[in-house]
């Protein structure tokens, strides 16, 4: 039975969360949670929704459409955090909470055209390439700021804040540089003060280096191990 595990994992993972904000001086109500449920099941969900999480990220726009169909009784609010090709955002537009990978601004547009046609706006997070590892998406540093501000004419999205990925690598903190590259980022386009780009968002921090992550910043974290368990 999931429920008994993923209860106590998150009771944990609360509790670490909560540590080292109190290290570092940091709020842990500012801090949300998006539980990566891709491949896990719908009772895996409704067991962490249970334990009161509304956030689920999903990489797999087929995987998402199945469960949200499943689960649509439930106001989850989902996250897509896998790479997305420009023909699949039709699929999510209409109900996506937020797209956090778009890296490119043919994908922006699209986003742009899809949620148009649903006459809502869709929130997204930049996707940031923070390392030298080429299996990795996003757009590079020297980039980001005149993508946002191209994304930022498009009327039906709405830039929240930046995201990216630490590197592959047993030791947390090699992902220091990353994440600190992603909050010199954020400071970078705040002092534009464009009100089309907001940085309410830095997601950053998955369940091998999300210590780290608080302590560089991050307001958003991608969990899935710490709260599902190992995948099979």
């Amino acid at each position: 039975m999931p429920g008994p595990m993923i209860s106590e994992n998150l009771s944990r993972l609360r509790e670490e969360i909560e540590t080292v904000c109190k290290v570092c001086g940091r709020d842990p109500e500012d801090i949300d949670v998006v539980a990566v449920s891709k491949t896990f099941t719908p009772p895996d969900i409704l067991a962490a929704y249970a334990e009161g999480v509304r956030d689920f990220g999903e990489n797999y726009v087929q995987e998402l459409q199945a469960k949200k169909a499943e689960l649509s009784e439930f106001p989850i609010r989902w996250h897509f955090i896998g790479h997305l090709q420009s023909n699949k955002a039709k699929y999510i537009a209409p109900y996506i909470s937020l797209i956090q990978v778009v890296d490119s601004l043919s994908l922006a547009r699209e986003l742009d055209k899809q949620a148009a046609k649903q006459n809502r706006i869709v929130d997204i997070l930049i996707e940031v390439h923070t390392t030298r590892e080429e299996t990795k998406f996003g757009v590079y540093p020297d980039l980001v700021v005149s993508l946002a501000s191209e994304i930022a004419s498009l009327a039906h999205v709405n830039i929240k804040g930046l995201m990216t990925m630490g590197p592959f690598a047993d030791d947390p903190n090699e992902s220091r540089p990353s994440f600190r590259i992603l909050r010199k980022l954020k400071e970078e386009l705040e002092s534009l003060k464009n009100p089309s780009i907001q940085m309410e968002i830095l997601s950053m921090g998955m369940t091998h280096d999300f210590k780290v992550a608080i302590e560089e910043g991050a307001t958003m974290l991608r969990i899935g191990t710490a709260i599902f368990g190992t995948r099979i």
